[in-house]
């Protein structure tokens, strides 16, 4: 009988990763990824998501308990290490996610595709609250950085903010630019040149 590799995930990639620092109960982990300003890229609102990671991690041999504890604060709370499966197994897919694009097929794109259900102006107008929307997010992430130089957090802490604010201001360009294109009539089309496009290419 053959056992699956353990699945990688952005939350469960970042429980070993702070696992690697010291020993954390689940409550310590959801706070640090707070405090580390992680929340931007792994979702830990979710408490249950965190959990159901956590207990995976466990079954397959990435993390293991190493205390449980009871405080007159607090109710009991199981504090988890990692392994060295885990350290292993961490790094094989820190490097995978770093050196190797992958095809996620998120939303916006695919909306993209199917923008012809909207007229222009219908286009101009959802774009336009698009672009509203990234612009308050690249004021978030300003802000985020400079709450975080000023704390005096290194560089490398700060390398997935640092994207987030490249992606986002580039993606406010082009939305944009495209919104400025449809009001100025310069994307433009045609029933017939989308006939011509549904048929196909044409046969010699």
């Amino acid at each position: 009988m053959t056992t699956s590799a353990p699945r990688s995930s952005p939350l469960a990639l970042t429980v070993l990763a702070l696992l690697h620092y010291q020993p954390l109960h689940p409550y310590g982990i959801q706070r640090l990824v707070k405090d580390w300003g992680k929340e931007q890229v792994v979702n830990v609102r979710q408490r249950a998501s965190l959990y159901r990671t956590i207990e995976r991690l466990n079954g397959e041999g990435l993390i293991a308990v190493r205390e449980t504890g009871r405080d007159q604060q607090y109710p009991e709370r199981t504090v988890y290490e990692v392994t060295d499966m885990g350290r292993e197994i961490a790094r094989a897919w820190l490097e995978e996610m770093l050196s190797a694009p992958k095809q996620e097929f998120p939303e916006f794109p695919a909306a993209l595709s199917n923008l012809l259900l909207l007229t222009p102006e219908e286009m101009g107008d959802v774009l336009q609250r698009r672009a509203d929307a990234l612009a308050e997010q690249l004021d978030g992430l300003e802000a985020a950085l400079a709450a975080e130089t000023e704390r005096g957090l290194p560089r490398i802490t700060r390398l997935e903010t640092e994207y987030l604010r490249a992606v986002t201001a580039a993606e406010l360009e082009w939305v944009c630019a495209v919104v400025e294109d449809l009001r100025a009539g310069r994307l433009s089309w045609s029933k017939e040149q989308l006939d011509a496009v549904a048929a196909g290419p044409v046969q010699q």
